[in-house]
């Protein structure tokens, strides 16, 4: 099966699409280097020639509010229009827990609008949302930095290892379309402040996390215990956090 995977140099598109090649399909890495620019157009006609599933897992280069609304619904335009063209039978996205519930964030709010574009779209489509990646640990502790402190709210979040994820869009995109909304989540769930302090810990970094939960998340986001983690029957990945930090700090 031709399956086209936009996005598909970054960091869960590269594994996508090392684990689609090795169950045996054909797969093509779409992105910007490779001469596919869901934005401008540009490539996603011969790209989508003879596929049957697309997998968007693309992120925008910016994330001012404006920029970052024009890339989403650009490319999702672009995108969806293509595969109608080319016949396509299944479009599924990537996007992120909780998305309608930090809409005073211009980076959800555009992602809300992918997810409507994709709802609007005849083409039957499988969206997965994911908490946050274990990976991101350090922008979130470096957006909360004032000095050698760190301020962050004590919210409840459900991190997610970055290969976990690549795992389980493998089953969604060789799987029927559920034209809905599924939620992918890590095994562990504790406080934001707690998870970011036990990586800098590990890391021997100086700075102080304190818990304040008067603090946003990533700049500007007010959260609670329900924001950042999953609703009812969502898909658990295996990776443990503490699993996760172990290698991390081997390998750093």
């Amino acid at each position: 099966m031709k399956i086209v995977v936009i996005g598909g140099t970054g960091l869960i598109g590269t594994k996508l699409v090392d684990n689609l090649r090795q169950a045996g399909h054909d797969v093509v890495a779409a992105s910007p280097s490779k001469g596919v620019n869901a934005v401008t157009g540009e490539g996603l006609a011969e790209a989508l020639k003879g596929a049957e599933v697309v997998v968007d897992v693309a992120n925008s280069p910016s994330f001012e509010d404006k920029a970052v609304l024009e890339f989403f619904e650009k490319s999702s335009q672009n995108l969806l229009a293509a595969e109608a063209a080319a016949g396509v039978k299944h479009h599924v996205a990537l996007s992120v827990v909780g998305t309608e519930r930090m809409l005073e964030s211009g980076y959800f709010r555009a992602k809300l609008a992918q997810e409507v574009l994709i709802k609007a779209s005849k083409i039957p489509y499988t969206i997965v949302r994911a908490t946050q990646f274990f990976e991101f640990i350090n922008s979130i502790a470096y957006v909360a930095t004032d000095g050698q402190t760190v301020r962050l709210p004590s919210a409840h979040v459900q991190p997610i290892a970055s290969a976990d994820v690549s795992e389980a869009l493998v089953d969604f995109t060789l799987g029927a379309p559920v034209n809905g909304t599924v939620e992918l989540a890590g095994p562990d769930r504790l406080a934001l402040d707690e998870f970011v302090r036990r990586y800098l810990t590990l890391q021997k970094d100086p700075r102080e996390v304190i818990a304040d939960d008067n603090a946003f998340y990533f700049g500007n986001i007010p959260v609670n215990n329900q924001s950042l983690v999953p609703g009812d029957n969502p898909r658990i990945a295996s990776t443990r956090f503490e699993d996760w930090l172990s290698r991390s700090t081997h390998q750093g």
